[in-house]
């Protein structure tokens, strides 16, 4: 069970078209929160944050009381005091008793997520990436994710984003991997939910040309051999034809 709360603020920012004149553009400021624990062990999960169009600014470290900003130069403009979102949290859980009790503990149906893989960049074999699990969808926003690699679980580097909110009161997620691509390696990403009996997974290896073979690089080459030898006959027989054709016109008239 879940009570989840929110106050979106439009803000109004001047855009220029060319040649047409200033419009105005809406942006969206979004207080992001909720607090949800599950109906077996006493156990809470609860978020806070700020999003600007969809994007987290800053999220607050519930544990330790503590401001954390998506990138650190956003801190330079900015302040907030980690002290409000406790405050917050606090008014979330009793008004999630309030709502168990009003509805005599009945529940909200799970939604599975959907689970996608996909690199950064282009991938190219030995130079720096980022894999990308991205889990879209789903309720309620409780889901730990898992890399592999080659079978192997990889926690190294792992960033995991915070929840976002969607406009249908779902909610995603982000998992990034830093690797560098090698030939033969596999990876995996898996989500585990409340929604699915087991973990949704998705594979994701290089896909890079293969080297050719030995016996087409020797095929190659005597093709390679051949077309260079009978370029070496022709120009010789074009040599001697010129020779010919000059030790011809040399040749004294008749007296």
């Amino acid at each position: 069970m879940a009570v989840l709360s929110g106050a979106a603020v439009p803000l109004l920012l001047l855009g220029v078209l060319g040649g047409v004149g200033a419009v105005l553009k809406p942006h969206v400021l979004l207080q992001a929160e909720f607090y949800q624990r599950s109906e077996g062990p006493d156990k809470a999960w609860a978020q806070f944050g700020f999003h600007f169009d969809a994007d987290e600014l800053f999220h607050v470290e519930l544990d330790a009381a503590q401001t954390v900003w998506r990138l650190p130069e956003f801190g330079r403009f900015a302040s907030f005091e980690a002290q409000g979102a406790l405050q917050n949290m606090a008014v979330g859980k009793q008004n999630l008793e309030v709502m168990i009790s009003n509805s005599n503990r009945s529940q909200q149906d799970f939604v599975t997520p959907e689970l996608a893989l996909f690199p950064a960049e282009a991938v190219s074999l030995e130079e720096p990436n980022v894999l990308i699990c991205y889990a879209d969808k789903f309720w309620p926003p409780v889901a730990t994710m898992e890399w592999r690699r080659n079978g192997a679980v990889v926690s190294e580097g792992v960033y995991d984003s915070v929840y976002y909110g969607r406009p249908d009161l779902l909610f995603r997620k982000f998992s990034y991997l830093p690797f560098v691509p090698q030939r033969g390696d596999v990876y995996s990403c898996a989500v585990r939910h409340w929604g699915a009996e087991g973990p949704v997974q998705r594979m994701w290896e290089p896909e890079v040309p293969e080297p050719p073979s030995e016996s087409s690089a020797t095929l190659w080459c005597a093709v390679g051999l051949a077309v260079g030898i009978a370029g070496i006959a022709a120009g010789t027989a074009l040599i001697l034809r010129a020779v010919r054709r000059n030790a011809a016109n040399r040749q004294p008239g008749l007296l």
